[in-house]
């Protein structure tokens, strides 16, 4: 099993972050729960969740605070950290345990990536950016969130996901994945 479409989902978000200014930091996103700097604080998260729940280790959760210092910097170690520890031997086989249940480092891995590219377009969203990303990974990852969204709540916030809305006719694939899993389109 490869890395590459969670490495292409952190790339899509890193091409997305690049072109945020310090000015957008307290803009609202399309998660009601998070201005752009938590949103961007809580991606970050999601990366270290890979690492820590891989080794074993005590859960931080996703919700970090990167401050007001580089959060690109930030998302790009967490990342990278999270890549590696997927390519040690072993580890897409591994049953990690989450909040939300038992799963292999596989399976861990695909929600990371469904998790980090759908905040790639909430975070063009929310900074007027193109949400028009990567159709390809969009179509593959609607895959994984209908799977996902068989066991996932969905409800007003703190649920992770809203009920799900409806995308224009011929909308991006993104924009799709994104209605699907409860983003006003």
């Amino acid at each position: 099993m490869s890395t590459k479409e969670y490495e292409h989902a952190i790339a899509e978000f890193r091409d997305v972050l690049a072109a945020v200014t310090p000015d957008q930091v307290d803009a609202p996103t399309p998660c009601a729960s998070f201005n752009v700097a938590q949103l961007i604080d809580h991606t970050i998260g999601t990366q270290r969740v890979v690492v820590e729940a891989l080794r074993g280790e005590s859960l931080g959760g996703p919700d970090v605070e990167a401050g007001s210092g580089d959060r690109a910097a930030a998302y790009h170690r967490a990342a990278a950290d999270a890549v590696a520890e997927l390519h040690r031997d072993g580890a897409l086989g591994k049953t990690v345990t989450l909040p939300f249940g038992a799963f292999s480092g596989e399976k861990l891995m695909h929600l990371a990536t469904l998790d980090t590219f759908q905040h790639a377009w909430d975070l063009a969203a929310a900074t007027g950016q193109d949400t028009d990303l990567d159709a390809r990974l969009a179509n593959r990852l609607m895959d994984v969130a209908v799977a996902h969204m068989a066991h996932a709540p969905r409800g007003d916030e703190p649920a992770p996901y809203g009920p799900e809305q409806t995308a224009s006719q011929g909308a991006p694939a993104a924009d799709r994945l994104a209605a699907f899993l409860g983003r006003v389109v």
